[in-house]
């Protein structure tokens, strides 16, 4: 096979269309695959928070330098982005919990992050529909929200202006270890390299990844303008996401610039199936109530699920893969595919053209695993 492309890209999530973006912006000869809709599988089924987190050195690195690009791209994004910069409040419900404040802003505030701790009456006056009693919070105010669907569209967009081209309702089967991909009607497209960002897909085209599917819960509410004003987050939610093997709901709720809400979240691990869990769904929306317990006076119009690709150590999966240098991944985001999309790209590009990157890329290497790589061709 003579090679068109420099580079082919499966999966058109908001990964995929970041990588896309960055490979066509540095010259890149990009093809796009996608067999649905742009946007349409685990994009569709993000909350669009952009946020920094702490778990790790490496996953704040990289949380902290997408935050970084998310907000020198603001003034390029279009209004149907939705880009606001609301900001995250985590909410404390007790001393514990405000043990947990404290700690984050140790570990913010020295690598540049502006925070602020607040007291029980401080979190009441910025969020006065919250319950009463809460022990206090920690605002960080860089923090944004997106709506993630239209975020992808326009790095598409951003891709074909630089070159790009993307085809649709296209199944890719097999990732060719000499370079390129079969198509389920048989056919093979060449290429130097094949990103497969996928999502929670990955292994289907990557036998071995330790990649899992975790399933999530949406519901936007009526619109109820000025009901909440930042992102917020119960500090229980980092409980929640680091339970890698029990069914778990956390309170999380977003303002959309519509006016409306969307309230998360649940975890749940090998649910291969779409459909809502109502007694997952009524554990979230009370969690939601305990917390905001105005909710119920609002009427929600849209339930919806989706799937996350969810690592062992929590963090994606960027670079070549062990069996072939020519077959690269970009998946594993689980719950951060939306803030990290745009680093991922940047990343994944810097590697590909032996560019120095802003951060260490080590912990992000698929070598990491024991297991890895894709179907020989």
């Amino acid at each position: 096979m003579s090679s068109s492309y420099d580079i082919i890209i499966v999966g058109a999530g908001i990964v995929g269309a970041a990588c896309a973006m960055e490979c066509a912006r540095s010259g890149l000869r990009t093809l796009v695959l996608e067999r649905g809709h742009i946007g349409g599988g685990t994009t569709a089924a993000g909350m669009g928070h952009v946020v920094v987190m702490d778990d790790s050195e490496a996953q704040f690195a990289l949380t902290n330098y997408s935050r970084g690009l998310w907000l020198a791209l603001r003034p390029q994004l279009p209004a149907d982005v939705e880009f606001d910069l609301c900001g995250t409040l985590w909410v404390a419900a007790d001393h514990e919990e405000m043990a947990e404040v404290y700690r984050k802003q140790g570990f913010y505030e020295p690598r540049g992050v502006h925070v602020e701790v607040l007291d029980a009456e401080a979190v009441a006056r910025v969020e006065p529909n919250l319950r009463a009693g809460l022990a206090g919070g920690l605002r960080v105010r860089d923090d944004a929200v997106v709506y993630p669907p239209c975020a992808a569209r326009f790095f598409l967009e951003q891709a074909m202006q630089y070159g790009a081209e993307l085809r649709q309702a296209v199944t890719v089967k097999r990732l060719l270890s000499n370079g390129g991909v079969e198509l389920a009607d048989g056919s093979r497209l060449a290429a130097d390299r094949i990103v497969n960002a996928t999502g929670p897909w990955s292994p289907e085209l990557t036998p071995g990844l330790p990649v899992r599917k975790r399933k999530g819960h949406l519901v936007i509410t009526d619109r109820a303008p000025g009901f909440v004003h930042h992102q917020i987050v119960e500090l229980g939610y980092l409980k929640s996401a680091h339970s890698m093997g029990q069914d778990s709901v956390a309170f999380n709720i977003q303002p959309r610039l519509t006016g409306q809400m969307l309230i998360g979240s649940s975890r749940q691990f090998d649910a291969e199936d779409g459909g809502v869990d109502h007694a997952i769904l009524d554990r979230m929306l009370r969690r939601a109530f305990e917390y905001l317990p105005g909710l119920k006076d609002l009427s929600a119009i849209r339930t919806w699920t989706g799937h996350r690709a969810a690592t062992p150590d929590k963090l994606p999966v960027i670079g070549p893969t062990v069996v072939s240098d020519r077959i690269w991944l970009a998946t594993g985001h689980e719950g951060l595919g939306i803030t990290t999309s745009l680093g991922t790209g940047r990343l994944l590009a810097d590697l590909l053209l032996g560019r120095p990157t802003a951060i260490p890329s080590d912990p992000f290497l698929p070598a990491r695993f024991e297991k890895g790589g894709a179907s020989h061709g």
